[in-house]
């Protein structure tokens, strides 16, 4: 039998306007464990993500996500998670590194009231939206572009974001992994807000999606012509994003809420 620290932590958190954010299991591993395990803790514990994280010194750690029914390559929501459970198991760390899969790094910090995130930008170039979207999302597209994860779908201003009800069904049948459905905000303090949907996964919408806003940021700062943003994501239970750009990188800021600490018990 083996136990290892558990805490389950939302991400990308506001308290003041009741977004309650995304949560994530962090489990902190002695050495590395075996991918089945690893998918079999993560269907137990049954969130939208569960960060493993095995130590490899100097405040840096092989990070690993699965949702409940499959691995995650790159999750945001789950990178923050992980860095508010370290910063809070040693506050004297000012940085901690995360190691993915395929080898990308991601820089945690503390910053201000939040935790900060560093992820690569990724970029999109305009494409056709693929036939029957706009039918299964209910509202007219606006702008359409294909990137290396989601695509990024364009609605006309946020009310048509709030009000879309998507049809899983017929957007199962579309050969599109997932998308990032984004409009400029009616709000003056926000600059834009978004959904994620995810239909060939059990999840269908997430709650607050940091991979979405390394791809989000790169469109919004062509559109708004600035490198500072705060977004927030109108999903269930809402998402409250801060973030910077620059050439290379997005520098995600969000609160973190834990939930509950204990341990993770392994026969």
């Amino acid at each position: 039998m083996t136990k290892y620290p558990l805490s389950l932590i939302n991400a990308f958190t506001n308290p003041k306007i009741d977004f309650l954010g995304n949560p994530c299991a962090v489990v902190l591993l002695s050495s590395a464990i075996s991918d089945d395990q690893m998918q079999q803790i993560a269907s137990d514990l049954s969130q939208p993500a569960t960060s493993f994280l095995i130590p490899q010194g100097n405040a840096q750690y092989d990070v690993r996500w699965f949702a409940p029914d499959e691995e995650i390559l790159l999750c945001g929501h789950g990178s923050l998670a992980a860095m508010a459970f370290l910063f809070n198991r040693d506050a004297s760390l000012r940085s901690i590194t995360l190691k993915t899969k395929t080898a990308k790094l991601i820089e945690g910090t503390p910053y201000q009231d939040y935790f900060q995130i560093k992820l690569d930008r990724i970029e999109h170039k305009k494409s056709n939206a693929p036939k029957n979207l706009e039918a299964a999302l209910g509202e007219e597209i606006t702008a359409y572009y294909e990137t290396d994860n989601k695509h990024i779908v364009v609605l006309k201003n946020e009310q048509a974001l709030k009000r879309m009800s998507p049809d899983f069904e017929a957007l199962r049948k579309i050969d599109v992994f997932g998308y990032s459905v984004t409009a400029k905000s009616d709000e003056e303090e926000v600059d834009f807000v978004s959904r994620t949907l995810v239909p060939h996964v059990k999840q269908l919408e997430d709650h607050a999606t940091g991979s979405s806003h390394a791809l989000l940021l790169p469109l919004w700062q062509k559109e708004l012509g600035k490198n500072e943003f705060v977004a927030k994501q109108h999903s269930p239970r809402g998402g409250f994003f801060k973030a910077q750009i620059d050439s290379d990188y997005v520098y995600l800021r969000g609160n973190t809420t834990l939930r509950f600490k204990g341990e993770l018990i392994v026969e």
